[in-house]
């Protein structure tokens, strides 16, 4: 039992050493739906490959 509670204390110590170097650049808030939402460009159509020599 106390090997559990070790690894939280452990787990829990490099969560808020990670959130605590990475300051205010971390977005907690979840997935995002609608006009706060990053938009990113459609994927190009990929080129087809050139047909093998026969």
């Amino acid at each position: 039992m106390w090997k559990i509670a070790v690894g939280f204390v452990i787990f829990a110590a490099i969560a808020l050493f990670v959130i605590s170097k990475a300051g205010d650049k971390v977005d907690m808030s979840g997935e995002k739906h609608g006009v706060d939402a990053t938009t990113h460009e459609p994927a190009a159509t990929p080129v087809p490959a050139p047909a093998a020599p026969k």
